[in-house]
């Protein structure tokens, strides 16, 4: 059996009120030579069903017994994928038709680029776009978000085609939980390895306005997720006796992270 050019990994839980626009927009991609592994971790919804109602041969359903996790469901995702590249996909997004051709003649045609992303537009739950993402617009070579991801995230996870080599390799970190795909971008970063985007919107991102308040997230305190995340992709670089200019600068950033947390922590305990 020849082997799809794309693997798609589409992990899912709880999802069937989008996951059929999801599957359908990958089913109309340009390009068609891939697989899409779907796979559910557990769902208590209608998700299953909603996937089998599908008869695309291209589409593979995958079933975790109990919910896992996000970080074991992709990397279950991964042992299974056959083609030369894995894109990530997520459950309630739209993938715009060139997607996956774009970015495949982008690797076919930069052999020395480990991955390649692209732009994003948020969507909300009736797929009106109501937005974009600045920093991923002013990010696009690998020198940009190189630099970048010494501060923070630049790329959308769910916009990501990786050759499968690297990424069965490098695989998601257990302790980097809810920002396993920064921790990914930092230690590709640090062993020198490009990640390069399409500079055109190629996928919706979609935010629900029912998910988390406005009034949560300016609470959220992203510079002490940050600092954790630093702390644990440094202390994994040192036990393997890893150190260079670039982790040199992710110490450096973490300290502000450090600062930062604790004068917004401060702030929010004047408020209350």
């Amino acid at each position: 059996m020849s082997h799809p050019a794309i693997s798609i990994i589409l992990p899912a839980y709880n999802a069937e009120q989008y996951i059929t626009k999801t599957i359908s927009s990958l089913l109309h991609q340009t390009c068609t030579d891939f697989e899409l592994l779907v796979i559910d971790d557990g769902s208590a919804d209608n998700t299953v069903n909603a996937v089998k109602a599908f008869t695309d041969s291209r589409i593979m359903l995958l079933e975790n017994n109990q919910n896992t996790g996000l970080i074991n469901t992709l990397n279950k995702g991964i042992s299974f994928c056959r083609g030369e590249y894995i894109a990530r996909m997520d459950a309630d997004d739209i993938c715009l038709p060139e997607r996956l051709q774009l970015q495949k003649e982008y690797l076919d045609a930069h052999p020395n680029t480990a991955a390649v992303a692209g732009w994003i537009e948020f969507i909300d739950e009736h797929d009106t776009v109501t937005g974009i993402w600045e920093i991923d617009r002013k990010t696009n070579t690998a020198t940009e978000i190189k630099k970048a991801l010494v501060k923070e995230n630049c790329i959308a996870h769910p916009s990501v085609m990786i050759r499968s080599g690297v990424l069965k390799k490098y695989l998601y970190r257990q302790n980097q939980q809810h920002i396993e795909d920064y921790d990914l971008w930092l230690r590709l970063s640090a062993d020198n390895l490009d990640i390069e985007k399409i500079r055109q919107p190629i996928l919706k991102y979609r935010i629900h306005s029912n998910s988390i308040t406005a009034q949560k997230l300016k609470r959220r305190n992203f510079f002490f997720k940050h600092f954790n995340c630093k702390l644990k992709f440094i202390i994994n670089c040192l036990s393997h006796f890893k150190f260079n200019f670039f982790i040199l600068s992710i110490s450096v950033a973490m300290l502000g992270d450090l600062i930062k947390g604790c004068g917004k922590a401060i702030k929010n305990m004047i408020r209350i």
